[in-house]
Order: structure tokens, then sequence, then C-alpha cells
């Protein structure tokens, strides 16, 4: 693997991004955390019995929907975590399959990625 070939000027604009993404993902965790904690105590309350409730989705199905979203956003933290590492490392934007440049235009769609266009394309 080659070390990146974009300016000094391009990774910070990537970082920059990088490190908006993130604080974004974190805020949404948070409030995310938050709202897990008022499904957790609603269906710890043994008087709650929304299973028969036809107005509307049940603790169960707030508990799954909330604990997917939840998932998808810690995985983009992880995502960008490690993207800001290959910005450290020096091989942000070069393919991790065949070690080619990544283009900034994909980078640009999505700063998270570790395949070039091509390599994608073959990995779907």
């Amino acid at each position: 693997m080659t070390a990146t070939t974009m300016t000094p000027t391009q990774l910070a604009r990537f970082e920059a991004r990088l490190r908006a993404e993130r604080a974004d993902a974190e805020e949404r965790l948070a409030e995310f955390d938050d709202a897990m904690a008022e499904v957790r105590t609603a269906r710890s309350d043994a008087t709650a019995d929304d299973e028969h409730d036809p107005e509307g989705p049940t603790m169960t199905q707030e508990w799954s929907q909330r604990t997917a979203v939840l998932a998808d956003v810690k995985a983009e933290l992880a995502e960008v975590d490690r993207a800001l590492a290959r910005i450290a490392d020096g091989t942000y934007g070069i393919c991790a399959r065949c070690g080619k440049r990544i283009t900034v235009a994909r980078l640009d769609a999505r700063p998270t990625a570790t395949l070039c266009i091509d390599c994608a394309r073959l990995a779907r």
C-alpha cells in the first residue's frame, strides 16, 4: 500500500468533514441513549400492557427500532474513526484491496470509503 497522493489541503478538508460527521453521530448517539433509557424504563414497568394496545407500536417494537438505529450510529462512528486513523497514518484515499488511489469524487460522496470504485463494484 502506498502513501496517499492527496494534497495537504484535500486531507485537511476531509479530516474536517469527518470530524463534523463524528460530532453529529456522537450527538445522535447521546439522543438515542436517552431514548433507549426511556424505553427501558417503560418496558420494566410491570403494569404496562402495551402488547394489546391497538393505538400504536408496542414497547418491543420501539426497542427493536431504536436498537437498530443505535447500532447504525455506532457503526457509523467506527467507520469515521477508521477513516480518521487512515488520515493519521497516511493511507487515507488508498484502496484497501488493490492499493490504487480512491478518487476525490468518490471520497466526496463517501468520505469513509476504503475501496476504489472498481473494487467496490467487485465487492457487491
